[in-house]
């Protein structure tokens, strides 16, 4: 807009710098008024919304309103913590307030509150199961017997490959 009337004014010599200022004025208080009139608008628009959010609601009215929406939901009594566990770290909530909100058949777990802690996660070492098939074949390939083949397999994680090789070697 400021472009087209400095154009409109190197037009013509008979326009006056004053009009042009006359002109820049008028447009600036113009679009002053529309953006302070637009503002309070929303202004209001967000005070009506905010007062219409803000009413408390009947617990009663709102468990009513859950049902005929299919929504139900019950709390968990008793809980004592609650472990979310991740391949690298452990997230424990203890004393936590847990809720089961029950949405058309799919159940979801609110857990609230407490005290959050991470810990690195806990691996128990298992031993590796292996199989008769492997114990056998272990067995024939090295000539040992299968307690020696199965004693190797379990050396070696259920790796074939190795438990051969520990046998041989």
């Amino acid at each position: 807009m400021m472009t087209w009337l400095k154009t409109w004014l190197s037009k013509s010599e008979k326009r006056s710098s004053n009009y042009f200022c006359f002109l820049l004025l008028f447009f600036n208080q113009f679009v002053m008024a529309t953006k302070v009139k637009y503002m309070s608008t929303l202004k209001q628009n967000y005070t009506r919304r905010r007062t219409v959010m803000q009413r408390r609601m009947n617990p009663r009215d709102a468990k009513r309103m859950m049902q005929r929406m299919g929504m139900n939901m019950e709390g968990v009594e008793d809980v004592e913590e609650v472990v979310i566990r991740t391949p690298t770290k452990e997230i424990v909530i203890e004393a936590p307030e847990v809720a089961i909100v029950n949405v058309q058949g799919q159940k979801i777990f609110q857990v609230a509150g407490g005290k959050v802690s991470e810990r690195a996660p806990e691996r128990k070492a298992t031993a590796p199961k292996v199989s008769e098939e492997d114990v056998q074949l272990v067995a024939q390939q090295t000539g040992k017997s299968m307690e020696q083949a199965r004693q190797a397999l379990t050396e070696s994680e259920g790796d074939l490959a190795k438990a051969i090789l520990l046998l041989q070697s």
